[in-house]
């Protein structure tokens, strides 16, 4: 399944056939919309001019990566933390799957394994791991035994909780709707 995540088609197209640029795209998905938070490794390519590997980002100058980060539009809305949790997330998969982001799912025996592999990412939580789980699931066909029981309520079929079930503007709205629910219910 390709993703059809309601941003520009060439953001659209890496996340496709790139899995750091998934990777990076769920990192920075937080304090920022989807939109730009999956958008941004494509700006991000359009900055370096190339598509970069992990272990190009885990070894950039600190000082650089974020003067490509802070450079307007910034890749996120806070450029200096951002550009230090990618470059620390790509350390990570440069030492324990040999700079390779998709060996971050390959071969995981089941949910569970997936779930543990991605919640030690830095920066990365349960909820934000199980985000990525549904992801991983629903729209890049990673789906591993358990895998719908990792990801929680994000894995389950025709829930709009998340990222993972955005596929159009319709989904997209009820993805908001759902957050906007959420947060009205936690106020109370």
């Amino acid at each position: 399944m390709s993703f059809s995540l309601p941003i520009v088609p060439e953001a659209n197209a890496l996340l496709d056939r790139d899995p750091l640029a998934v990777v990076i795209g769920l990192t920075l998905d937080q304090q920022v919309t989807m939109e730009k938070a999956f958008t941004s490794p494509h700006v991000l390519v359009q900055r370096l001019g190339h598509e970069p590997t992990a272990a190009e980002l885990a070894d950039f100058d600190a000082d650089d990566l974020l003067a490509i980060f802070a450079t307007p539009p910034a890749l996120h809305r806070f450029p200096k933390a951002m550009a230090a949790r990618v470059q620390e997330v790509c350390r990570v998969i440069v030492d324990r799957y040999d700079g390779d982001p998709a060996a971050l799912w390959r071969d995981v025996s089941d949910g569970a394994d997936l779930f543990k592999r991605i919640v030690s990412l830095p920066g990365f939580g349960k909820q934000k791991a199980q985000i990525f789980v549904a992801l991983l699931g629903k729209q890049y066909g990673v789906q591993p035994a358990g895998w719908r029981e990792a990801a929680g309520g994000y894995g389950e079929e025709g829930a709009y909780r998340s990222v993972a079930d955005i596929v159009d503007d319709e989904s997209l709205a009820k993805v908001r709707a759902y957050k906007k629910e959420m947060k009205a219910a936690a106020k109370v």
